[in-house]
Order: structure tokens, then C-alpha cells, then sequence
């Protein structure tokens, strides 16, 4: 049943539709094992902590919705924190459902309540190396609020979630399809608006949501830059908290794209400025390696084989043999698909 439920997800992140269209999708294989009015999946990724997803899918979340729970999370606090849901023997919460269960759950199911939903079931996807991604499932107002019985389902589909959000970045194009365009920045207010948008940037933005044919909506873009931005005053003022830096696959826009944020003021009250670039070099191995299951030893030799090393002079940097080397070499070309030394290096230097 586990295999054919991860096959089955695999085969729809897969297909060619747009994020609407493979999260409606994605919905149906969910609800067969709980029921929902409203789906979202997002994937993360180990290198970079848990904060914004690099990519996502959706079905039937509003767009009002996702804004306002983006908001109230950096103004009132979140009954369920990500980083603390992490730390959780099992990273699986509800939240909106219940009364008088402290002041952030009311705040939230308020947030819920005005725009017709009762509840919201969050499950961390995670294995021992660290959370990948998060998949959260709506009911709508009036309907049974999710309870210990969804809990235990949707945790058995962690798996097979991970398997698929990993088959989606690593069925990805190895070497990138679209132009690196020069680094793009956008300025957000402090009351929370796109507040200025650089041409390069304009031009990023083209080329990750085109406007014709992409089924993403327009206002999916705006929604990401606040979000960044909200995270970046929050690191600001709690530097234990998640580093502003995303880094998403070339699966989702054609390219490794980095987007990082930083506060224009000291304490974050000021602008914000969200910087658009690509991703290459030592700015995008953590991600990749982590993606592509390459092991810390095959990472050195890639980092030594970036720099311009052969086998031999890599060999002789990391106390291995040549045969080691190779065999490392041999099971990165294996796990990325690259045909040769050049392929590889031309995919990490982006």
C-alpha cells in the first residue's frame, strides 16, 4: 500500500501540469487517507533550516488565506512553530480546532474562521538528516476537526511524501535551461507591501512565473517576497532564528536560483531588501548534495574537483587513494545523472 501511495505521488509531482494542477492532484491521493477541503505542499530543504519553502503546490488554499497566516505568524506567534514542531517525536499538529487553548490557537482560528476554515492539520516531512518539506490539509468551518485518527494517517504518508518531493528536484534538469540573469532586488516595506522592484529583478520574476502558461497566480510572487521579508526582520531581532536564504531547484524555475533577504536598518522596522540571483559554486553545493543524496565524502571531492583538482592532486588532498576518488566520483555521476567531469561542473557552477 506505502509503495503504491509513493508511486502514485511520484508519478503526479511528475507530471507536466501547473502547481494548481499537480496539487489538485496530490489532494486526491492524500484524502484517500484524509479528508480535506484545501492542500498545500511545500518542500524545504536540510541545508538551509526550516523557514519559507523553495517550492510548492497547492489546492483550493486561498490566496487571502495564505497571506494572513504568513502575517499573524510574525505579529501574534504561531501556536505551532515550525522549529519546535521539528523537535517533536511525531512532527505532526493541529491547529484552530479546540477553545480556550491559549491565546495564539484563538488568534489563528480566527484567522481561519474568516475565511471559512475550521482547521488546519501540519506535518513535517523529515528523516534523520532533517525536514524536507511540509504538507498542510484545510477543513473547512462546521466540518469535524482533525483528530487523532488523521494524525496517525497523514503519518504514515511521510515517507512516501519525502520520496516524491526528492524524485521532483532530482528529475530536474542537471544543467540549467534558462540564462542566468544578473542579481535582481526588491525593496518591501515596513507596512508589509512590495515597496520597489529592480528591472533585474522584473526580470527574474519573468522568467521564474511566466505570465502566460505557468498556472501559477499573480499573486503567488508578492505573497513570497513578504513572506521573505517578514523572515528577515524576525532574524533580525533573533539571530538563533531561521537564516533568510533560499535556494530553489532548477525543477521549479530552470535554473538553481538563490534568494536571500536583508534589513536595510538595524533593527528591522526599515525596508527590507530581498536579492534575486543564481545559484552556483559553494552557494548551492549544500543544497544540491542534499538533494541529490551526495555523502560529505563525495562532496570534498566535488569541492576539490570545482576547484580544478584531478584525481591524482584530489587524492593527494584528502589522504585517499585514486581508486577512492573515482569510486566517488563514479557514484556522484550515478546519483545526478552527469556523463562526465565537465557535466557536473558546468551543473554546480550554475
Amino acid at each position: 500500500m506505502e509503495a503504491r501511495i509513493a508511486r502514485e505521488l511520484c508519478s503526479a509531482l511528475g507530471s507536466p501540469g501547473s502547481p494548481a494542477e499537480v496539487g489538485a492532484a496530490i489532494s486526491q491521493i492524500v484524502g484517500r487517507r484524509v479528508a480535506h477541503d484545501a492542500l498545500r505542499l511545500v518542500g524545504l530543504n536540510p541545508a538551509l533550516g526550516i523557514g519559507l519553502g523553495a517550492f510548492s503546490f497547492w489546492h483550493e488554499y486561498r490566496p487571502a488565506l495564505i497571506s494572513d497566516l504568513v502575517l499573524n505568524r510574525y505579529l501574534h506567534g504561531d501556536p505551532c512553530p515550525l522549529p519546535v514542531l521539528a523537535q517533536q517525536s511525531v512532527p505532526v499538529c493541529v491547529v484552530g480546532a479546540g477553545a480556550g487553548d491559549g491565546r495564539r490557537n484563538t488568534q489563528i482560528r480566527r484567522v481561519l474562521a474568516s475565511h471559512g476554515a475550521g482547521s488546519e492539520l501540519r506535518l513535517l516531512i523529515r528523516d534523520r538528516q532533517g525536514v524536507w518539506g511540509l504538507l498542510g490539509l484545510l477543513r473547512a468551518e462546521g466540518c469535524r476537526p482533525f483528530g487523532e485518527t488523521d494524525v496517525r494517517q497523514v503519518q504514515q504518508l511521510a515517507p512516501a511524501l519525502l520520496a516524491a518531493l526528492r524524485g521532483y528536484v532530482t528529475a530536474g534538469p542537471l544543467a540549467p535551461t534558462v540564462p542566468a540573469l544578473p542579481t535582481g532586488v526588491i525593496t518591501i516595506g515596513a507596512d508589509h507591501t512590495v515597496r520597489s522592484i529592480s528591472p533585474q529583478a522584473r526580470a527574474w520574476t519573468r522568467q521564474m512565473w511566466p505570465a502566460a502558461g505557468s498556472g501559477v497566480p499573480d499573486w503567488i510572487a508578492d505573497a513570497f517576497w513578504v513572506g521573505l521579508s517578514l523572515h528577515v526582520r524576525t532574524h533580525t531581532r533573533d539571530p538563533h532564528a531561521w537564516t533568510p536564504l533560499i535556494c530553489a531547484p532548477a525543477a521549479n524555475f530552470g535554473r538553481w536560483v538563490l534568494i536571500h533577504g536583508q534589513p536595510l536598518d538595524e533593527n528591522g522596522d526599515s525596508d527590507v531588501a530581498i536579492l534575486i540571483q543564481a545559484a552556483g559554486g559553494k552557494l548551492l553545493l549544500p543544497s544540491f548534495c542534499d538533494w541529490y543524496g551526495i555523502t560529505a565524502g563525495e562532496r570534498r571531492v566535488i569541492e576539490h574537483l570545482y576547484a580544478g583538482a584531478a584525481a591524482k592532486q584530489i587524492a593527494r588532498a584528502l589522504d585517499l587513494s585514486t581508486y577512492t576518488v573515482n569510486d566517488h566520483l563514479k557514484s556522484v555521476y550515478r546519483k545526478t545523472g552527469a556523463q562526465s567531469r565537465d557535466e557536473l561542473i558546468a551543473a554546480i557552477a550554475g
